[in-house]
């Protein structure tokens, strides 16, 4: 397949043979449901919709219990898209493991960055600010944002303070370092979108982003 859900656990730092330290992340997949199989004849594209993250059933709406009993799949947290390879057939009810990956393949890993709520234009956008001098009133404000006369507005996309963080972002080319199959665990190479226990979806190069 061409990809799985996991749960991010948090940073650490392996040791290659030659004796350099890595630093590393390890994501916890645990054995994806299959609960469905989007066609070219049905849906226009062909894809594998699978479910992470046991789930209470009492916690879970009428409609998305009887989505996920129609294809015989455990309750679940959330649900996600990955492309189905070609020749490859699966069923509803199948469970996609952490085995598909070998170490020294690449991956795309997408998920939610953390959020860090209403923040100024200098954290926001990287502004300079104004002179950190005595006296300065302009330490870390954008500076004026309108026009002249004409046209006298503020243009649309205009950088300024807002909410910053919390959009869903795609890391590209990074390496599998570590298969644990026993423990579900995956290990790769560097830093990835959002905080520990955050869900992601970790995808083969040939496989592509959507």
């Amino acid at each position: 397949m061409s990809g799985i859900m996991a749960r991010k656990v948090g940073m650490s730092r392996l040791f290659r043979d030659e004796g350099r330290a890595v630093p590393v992340t390890v994501l916890e997949a645990r054995p994806c449901p299959v609960v469905l199989v989007r066609t070219k004849e049905r849906d226009g594209y062909e894809a594998v919709q699978i479910g992470f993250r046991a789930q209470k059933k009492s916690r879970l709406t009428r409609p998305q219990q009887g989505h996920l009993d129609k294809a015989g799949a455990p309750p679940v947290a959330c649900l996600a898209e990955v492309p189905l390879p070609e020749g490859r057939e699966v069923a509803p009810g199948d469970f996609l493991e952490v085995s598909m990956f070998a170490p020294g393949e690449k991956v795309n890993v997408t998920g939610l960055t953390k959020g860090k709520g209403f923040q100024g234009v200098v954290k926001r956008h990287g502004f300079s600010g104004g002179d950190n001098a005595h006296g300065c009133k302009s330490k870390r404000v954008p500076g004026a944002v309108g026009q002249h006369t004409t046209p006298a507005e503020v243009y649309k996309g205009k950088k300024m303070p807002g909410r910053d963080g919390g959009r869903r972002r795609t890391v590209r080319n990074l390496e599998v370092v570590r298969v644990d199959v026993e423990n579900n665990l995956l290990i790769l190479k560097g830093a990835v979108p959002g905080s520990r226990n955050g869900y992601l979806l970790v995808r083969k190069q040939a496989g592509g982003v959507r």
